[in-house]
């Protein structure tokens, strides 16, 4: 069976139509939008929070992290934030453009204090207000340096404006950078 040339034209077409709408679709997702699926990653399914990178490069100067945590995890409010992460981390962080919105309203919440200690490698989130359970989350890390390409294990705690000040586990994001 052989193609007329002007099926072979059609044919050569569409495979080139394809393979333009498939390079456009990598360019599209290179914004890593969740954690995807994730296979023996040492954290149970319950305990891994959504995130999302803008960018997601190895090396890029200016990403934003978007680290979400349900109200579901929150069940007493939260009046401070506690994000821990490994020691062979080598990105950066800005911590004067890092935020806390409610995802209802995407608006920011007034902040006490943010504390990025190196050396414990945790950034410490203080809420001006506490905020009263039933809201889901949104830490905002804004002009974020990516480390080196490679699995992140970013660890959230907070404490409850009722609680004992005593920070308690509430997830894992766990964030991946490729070249």
């Amino acid at each position: 069976m052989f193609l007329t040339q002007s099926a072979m034209r059609r044919l050569f077409s569409a495979i080139a139509a394809t393979g333009c709408v498939l390079t456009g679709i990598q360019t599209i997702t290179s914004a890593q939008v969740t954690s995807g699926l994730t296979l023996f990653s040492g954290v149970e399914r319950q305990n891994q929070l959504n995130y999302r990178l803008d960018y997601g490069s190895e090396n890029m100067w200016g990403d934003r992290y978007r680290l979400r945590m349900p109200a579901s995890k929150m069940p007493l409010g939260v009046s401070q934030i506690q994000i821990d992460y490994p020691d062979y981390f080598n990105g950066e962080f800005d911590q004067k453009q890092i935020e806390v919105r409610l995802k209802s309203t995407n608006k920011s919440l007034p902040l006490q204090a943010v504390n990025w200690e190196r050396g414990k490698r945790q950034i410490t989130i203080d809420l001006k207000e506490p905020l009263e359970q039933g809201k889901d989350l949104e830490v905002v890390l804004n002009n974020v340096k990516n480390p080196d390409s490679g699995f992140y294990y970013f660890n959230c705690s907070i404490l409850s404006p009722r609680d004992i000040p005593v920070a308690q586990y509430k997830g894992t994001w766990l964030l991946t950078f490729g070249r």
